[in-house]
Order: structure tokens, then sequence, then C-alpha cells
């Protein structure tokens, strides 16, 4: 797998693109996005999570919009409304082709449309396991591997239940709004 060549074609879709050896080095440049001050949310992720940037965020200089701290459900879909239209909202993607084409899949909604549209800026960590040949192989790799695990994760008893969108993302508008750090290290599923 050439990860240089996976980066130039995620630059030329638009997306601002670079490599991180490790998880360390990767949740640095997530960082380096990220203005001090500036509003962050973020979306279900096991990645942002396993590679320490959302404990980085929280003991960070930034606004939290954090659903974990609702008391009813009816706070938290509130928090996760206002965490769409955050300064900077953190996840991952279940899938990345090597032509530079991203996949996720959604429950809620709310992690696709931050991504799609409304969060001024995406910053994603993208484990070297998530990277499949071919944009035929995307929902695959998500259905398959992610969605699964995924479920087992939050107790669900169908992984169905965490397959309600499906989003495929080809080119980036504008351009640079998303940013991905792909990371030469597994991370996520």
């Amino acid at each position: 797998m050439n990860t240089d060549k996976i980066i130039e074609n995620l630059k030329k879709r638009g997306f601002e693109a670079v490599f991180a050896a490790t998880k360390g080095e990767a949740v640095e440049k997530a960082l380096s996005f990220m203005k001090e001050g500036s509003s962050v949310s973020w979306g279900g992720s096991v990645s942002i999570e396993d590679s320490g940037l959302l404990a980085k965020v929280k003991a960070g200089n930034f606004k939290l919009i954090d659903r974990d701290n609702a008391k009813t459900p009816e706070e938290r879909a509130e928090i996760m409304r206002q965490g769409l239209t955050a300064d900077n909202f953190l996840t991952s993607f279940n899938a990345v082709s090597e032509d530079g084409v991203l996949f996720n899949i959604d429950g809620n909604g709310n992690r696709v449309s931050a991504i799609t549209f409304a969060a001024k800026s995406v910053v994603a960590l993208v484990g070297i396991n998530k990277i499949v040949p071919q944009e035929s192989d995307l929902e695959k790799r998500a259905l398959t591997v992610a969605a699964p695990l995924n479920a087992k994760r939050l107790k669900l008893s169908n992984e169905h239940d965490i397959c309600a969108t499906f989003v495929k993302t080809r080119i980036c508008k504008p351009a640079g709004r998303i940013k991905i750090i792909l990371v030469g290290e597994e991370l996520g599923y």
C-alpha cells in the first residue's frame, strides 16, 4: 500500500490530507488544525478515543460540545444538534479507498450531517486498517468490519441498528474543509 499515493489522491479530491506514522503524531497534527478557544464536538469514534485525541481536546483550551454531559435523552439530542455546527468536528471514517473516496455509516445521522455540511471544519483520524483498494470495496468493509464491531461495543442486539444512513464522500467542498490524517497504525474499526 502506497500511503503517499493515497494522500495525493485525497488532495486531488479537495481534502486536506497528511500522513502520520503514529497515533501520537496524528494527535499532534489534529490539534494543529484547531485554534485555541474554538468549539469542538465529535461523533462516536473509537479512533479519536483510542488515539488519545479526545482526552487532549478535553484537557485543552476549547469550547466543548459534549453530548456525554447530558442528563436526559432529549438534552443529549439537543447537544448533538449543537455539535453539528461546531468550529471543529472530530471523527473517523469506516473506510477510505486508495483513490481517495470516504465512506461512513451512521445510526443517528449526527456524524454524517456534521461531515457532509454542518461543521466548519472536520478533522478525521483514519487508521491504515481502514484503507480498501477500490471505491467498490467501501461499503463492504463498513458493513462487515465496522458495523459488527461498533454494534458489539454499543451493546446493540442487531448490527443493522447502526446502519441507518450511508454516506460516500467523493469530493470535498469547499476544498480543505475535511482534513484527513492517515495514521500508519491500526486505529479504530
